[in-house]
């Protein structure tokens, strides 16, 4: 297998690379034969210390974040520049900062509004790039670009066929408030979209009939490991086997453990006592992600803060096909985002 690390970001270390399982920090936990991992890598998440880099934590809460909105085109294109991972021939990979759409209303500042000149700036040409994979607006990570039809119709059949083999392609990294009750598993939950207040909602199902899945429901499917757990936080390895709208946040609601800056459906997670339960889906709208003040003191932010807080979601990982079909599988590796590795040093999820 080969790999391609992204390039530094922000002052964010590059991944490294060895062998013989999955490695974040130094504690090495291996690959199940039935959580369907491709191959077995690990990779330092951590950032190398220096204060003199990220400076005073808590006067740079959320160091390298993104503000599309007040971006001009051009300087959404130099961003886009600055965070290609690889070029070669028709392929083009970037780590997507988190809050970047990548589609939106014809007027908005998107991924792909933003294309043609991208394409020009990287020496394309007339080769205009297109979308091939990317995570959400709310989920930075690896953005998979191609300018030929035919190679940008070899990977999506190489994904779609991964997905019915049941073999995971991409890893994300989540930082969770709570500890799954569970190292290691599985994360099945029927899924819809419901449109509510204006907004498009992902609701579960459950024991969905045969006409619900005509309807819309979806069954999904998501692998999870825990890495570290500290100051009542895990990292986490998350690895969506089906493609779902905010498959991985409801699977992480669904554990009491939602990814931290999810201010979409945290809400559905009520504690009483000390106990978390969930709440019901259909009747509880989304709202600012409410923490407990012992996390935000170690996170050093005030609630003020908080209610700004980024989602913790970063596609970390991808596989692609070799060149010929018998070709071990090629990897892409992104770097954790500045305000994500910060979490993880205030929270003390780091080599243990």
């Amino acid at each position: 297998m080969r790999s391609v690390h992204a390039r530094e970001m922000d002052g964010c270390g590059v991944l490294g690379r060895v062998w013989g399982g999955w490695r974040w920090g130094l504690r090495v936990c291996a690959a199940p034969k039935d959580a369907g991992f491709v191959t077995r890598a690990r990779h330092q998440l951590q950032p190398r210390s220096s204060s003199k880099r990220l400076g005073p934590l808590e006067d740079q809460p959320f160091l390298g974040l993104l503000q599309p909105k007040k971006l001009s085109r051009e300087e959404l294109v130099e961003v886009l520049r600055a965070a290609v991972v690889d070029q070669k021939g028709p392929l083009v990979t970037l780590n997507k900062p988190q809050g970047l759409p990548v589609t939106g209303k014809p007027e908005e500042l998107t991924l792909l509004s933003v294309l043609p000149e991208l394409s020009q700036c990287l020496g394309l040409g007339k080769q205009e790039l297109q979308v091939v994979r990317a995570p959400g607006k709310e989920t930075s990570g690896l953005v998979l670009l191609s300018s030929c039809p035919q190679t940008t119709s070899r990977l999506q059949k190489f994904f779609t066929h991964s997905r019915r083999a049941q073999r995971p392609t991409a890893t994300y990294c989540a930082v969770t408030d709570g500890i799954p009750a569970i190292s290691e598993g599985k994360i099945q939950a029927a899924l819809k979209l419901e449109h509510t207040d204006a907004v498009n909602l992902v609701v579960p199902v459950k024991n969905p009939s045969r006409k619900d899945i005509l309807e819309g429901v979806k069954k999904t499917l998501s692998h999870f490991r825990v890495v570290v757990t500290s100051s009542g936080c895990a990292l986490v390895q998350l690895q969506p086997v089906t493609v779902f709208p905010s498959q991985l946040q409801v699977h992480m609601v669904l554990q009491l453990c939602p990814v931290l800056g999810d201010h979409t459906y945290a809400a559905r997670v009520g504690t009483v006592l000390g106990q978390r339960f969930l709440l019901p889906a259909e009747s509880t709208k989304p709202q600012k992600q409410v923490l407990a003040e012992a996390l935000l003191s170690r996170l050093r932010l005030t609630p003020a803060q908080a209610a700004q807080l980024p989602l913790h979601l970063h596609l970390h990982r991808l596989l692609l096909p070799g060149t010929r079909p018998r070709d071990t599988p090629v990897e892409l590796l992104a770097p954790l985002p500045p305000y994500f590795s910060r979490t993880l040093q205030c929270l003390g999820l780091h080599q243990q």
